[in-house]
C-alpha cells in the first residue's frame, strides 16, 4: 500500500514520519515514485506551473513533485515543507544532484508553520495534506499563504474501499492480527479526504472559490512481481508491527494467503492495483 509521505497521523504517526515511516519512503523512494507516476503526472500538467511561479509544495516528501515544480518554474521559486528529516534530507540531496538552486525544504508542518501572507502562486501537494490534527485550521493557514488568485493543487485519497492497493493486501492481513486504524472521516489520516462534500466545505471556508474536485482512477504498480510486492508489503510500516508479532506458522499462513490474493494482479509490466483518488484545484 502507499500514503503520501508527510503528515502527523493515520496509520504511521508523527513520530513514524520522522522515523520508521520516513526510512521506508526513502528505501523505496523510486518505487513510490514509480507507483505514483500516473497521478503526479495528472498533478503537475493540471497545476499549470508557470517560469516565474512561487510555489509551495505540502507534505514534500523525498521531493519530486518539488523538482518537478522547481524545473518548470526556473525563473521562480519552490520551497517543499515536510515533517520527515529522513524524506527531507534524501530531497536536499536530489535537488543538489540536480542543480535546482530555486528549490529549499524546510522541516515543518504547513497547517501551523508560519507561512508568508499572500506569498505564493501555487500551492501544491500530493497526498499530503489528509493528516492535518485540524484540517479547518490547516487549510486556512494555507489559503493566506496564496495571493488573491492564487492557485490551490492537490491530490488525495477516495475512499478505502476504492482503493484496491489498500484493501487486497489488509483484507488478509485482518483475518490474522489487528491492523492500524487508518482513521475515520473527520480524524487524520490517509482518508480524511475521502467526501468530497467535506473537502469543498473545508476549502469554501478557508476562502477557497473556484474549487473543482476531479476522480481519477489510475492502475499503480507496487512490484515487479508477486514476490517483490509481497516482499514490499512485509516491510511496510502500516503492516510490519503486525507480521513481526505472528508466531512462524501463522506468517507462512499469511505469506501464502498474501502471494494468492496478489497473484491476479500480476502482468508481463508488474503488479498492478486500481486506485481512486480526487484531484483537487481551486482559486484564493
Amino acid at each position: 500500500m502507499t500514503t503520501a509521505p508527510s503528515g502527523s497521523s493515520g496509520m504511521d504517526g508523527e513520530n513514524g514520519w520522522k522515523s520508521t515511516a520516513g526510512q521506508h519512503w526513502v528505501q523505496h523512494e523510486d518505487r513510490h515514485d514509480r507507483m505514483l507516476a500516473s497521478l503526479t503526472s495528472r498533478l503537475m500538467s493540471t497545476a499549470g506551473i508557470s517560469g516565474t511561479d512561487k510555489i509551495l509544495d505540502i507534505g514534500c516528501g523525498c521531493g519530486e513533485t518539488s523538482r518537478i515544480a522547481a524545473r518548470q518554474a526556473a525563473d521562480g521559486e519552490v520551497l517543499g515543507v515536510d515533517i520527515s528529516a529522513p524524506m527531507l534530507a534524501r530531497a536536499r540531496v536530489r535537488a543538489e544532484e540536480e542543480g535546482l538552486a530555486n528549490l529549499r525544504f524546510e522541516e515543518a508542518d504547513a497547517a501551523t508553520a508560519q507561512l508568508p501572507d499572500a506569498y505564493y502562486d501555487l500551492v501544491l501537494s500530493r497526498f499530503g495534506v489528509m493528516f492535518f490534527d485540524d484540517a479547518r485550521a490547516a487549510f486556512e493557514n494555507i489559503s493566506r499563504s496564496l495571493r488573491p488568485g492564487g492557485r490551490l493543487a492537490f491530490l488525495c485519497w477516495q475512499e478505502v474501499m476504492q482503493n484496491e492497493h489498500i484493501v487486497v493486501p489488509f483484507s488478509v492481513l485482518a483475518a490474522h492480527a489487528p491492523v492500524p486504524d487508518i482513521g475515520g472521516p473527520d480524524a487524520p489520516g490517509p482518508f480524511s479526504l475521502a467526501d468530497p462534500e467535506r473537502i469543498r466545505e473545508l476549502l469554501n471556508d478557508a476562502g477557497c472559490t473556484d474549487i473543482k474536485i476531479e476522480p481519477l482512477h489510475e492502475r499503480l504498480r507496487l512490484g515487479a512481481d508477486v514476490p517483490d510486492a509481497l516482499a514490499y508489503f512485509s516491510e511496510h510500516p502500516a503492516a510490519s508491527s503486525s507480521i513481526t508479532a505472528m508466531d512462524e506458522a501463522t506468517l507462512a499462513k499469511v505469506a501464502d494467503e498474501l502471494a494468492e490474493a496478489i497473484r491476479p494482479y500480476q502482468t508481463p509490466e508488474g503488479v498492478f492495483f486500481g486506485s481512486a483518488a480526487w484531484l483537487v484545484t481551486a482559486r484564493r
